[in-house]
């Protein structure tokens, strides 16, 4: 299982005053958030009714991703935020609700490889025509329907307005969670490219994303892969990448601007900055060894030192004092040595910030 977290919308569709559906999403929530809080997942109740998305009223189609309106826009963000999405439905008259496919029909990249598993009720059918209706529309859309499903019969399952406590159905909710962030975990490197604020990477299919907390046992691996040459070349195990624990890498991964090159869900790559008074300080510049040669080192730390701010004076650096393939790497990218060896055994390099 991954040590990322999954963040799971779950959505419920009715809108009819009285409906059974918010007692169904209660129950479910209570069921399966202490499941949840051991797989790491975030649920995040949602009601279609509180969204107050009217029938669909852009201009542009929803493959542009340009949205005038502001409900379109929150609702954007909802769903791109999301990992997965588990959808409460009744059915009417053999099918979705009219509300969930303009809810669906709002989106366009948003929902693409995520998975969604399907929570139905109603009487004969079990809501299940709806799901089956559903699931016509959602793969249009890249979403990756579950296997598992919870279907409730509203006569054998609930008295009073209230799910009955069902331990057949208790433990298929549970299964279609543990499903869903499984496959929300093997789907992360394909839907990650698509995502706001990604951009294409310098090799086929890789790209490139900020780096947050979430990404430090990643980051930590990369670490101990690329500073082992450091450590041989300096003559010491004293490499703070090296020697980091994961609670570290996550402190400082909050504070510094980080930058990954991914490619099918591995980091080859990244790099980190910030400001320190005027100057931009650039570190933790690392490739892994299998990609090594093809000029991606360069392309990150030009990429670190695109993104000084305006008012700063020097892109600043340090490295080992020893690393001599690291120093002439940065003195061919026209830094310049600015003092003697720290007595720390780091050698700091720097030059004029250019705009």
């Amino acid at each position: 299982m991954s040590t990322e977290s999954a963040r799971v919308i779950v959505l419920g569709c009715s809108t009819r005053p009285g409906a059974l559906g918010p007692a169904v999403l209660d129950w479910l929530i209570e069921t399966i958030t202490p499941r949840a809080g051991e797989l790491g997942a975030e649920l995040v109740p949602m009601a279609l009714g509180d969204l107050d998305l009217p029938f669909l009223d852009e201009e542009e189609h929803p493959s542009s991703g340009l949205y005038r309106n502001e409900h379109t826009r929150r609702w954007s963000d909802a769903v791109d935020a999301a990992d997965g999405f588990i959808v409460v439905t009744p059915e009417y008259n053999y099918g979705m609700p009219a509300t969930l496919k303009n809810a669906l029909d709002y989106l366009g990249r948003e929902w693409a490889w995520k998975p969604i598993g399907f929570v139905s009720y109603g009487n004969t059918s079990a809501g299940t025509r709806s799901v089956q209706h559903a699931k016509q529309v959602v793969t249009t859309l890249r979403l990756v329907p579950l296997g598992s499903t919870v279907a409730i019969r509203i006569g054998d399952a609930t008295e009073n307005g209230r799910v009955r406590p069902n331990a057949a159905l208790a433990g298929a909710a549970v299964g279609v969670l543990d499903e869903l962030v499984r496959v929300a975990h093997a789907l992360r490197p394909m839907r990650e490219p698509i995502r706001a604020g990604v951009r294409p990477g310098p090799l086929p299919g890789s790209y490139v994303r900020p780096l947050t907390p979430d990404d430090a046992p990643q980051v930590t691996v990369l670490q101990r892969c690329c500073w082992v040459d450091e450590a041989l070349a300096n003559d010491t195990l004293a490499v703070p990448a090296l020697r980091e624990s994961l609670e570290e890498v996550r402190e400082w991964l909050a504070t510094w601007q980080t930058m990954g090159l991914w490619r099918d869900g591995r980091l080859l790559g990244m790099v980190r900055a910030r400001r320190v008074d005027t100057d931009w300080h650039v570190g933790r510049l690392g490739v892994v060894p299998d990609q090594r040669g093809q000029g991606l080192g360069r392309i990150l730390l030009r990429g670190a030192e695109a993104a000084a701010e305006p008012d700063c004076r020097r892109v600043v650096l340090f490295t080992g004092a020893k690393s001599r393939q690291n120093i002439n790497f940065y003195e061919s990218e026209g830094y310049q040595p600015v003092s003697s060896a720290d007595d720390d055994g780091t050698a700091c390099l720097a030059k004029s910030v250019t705009f």
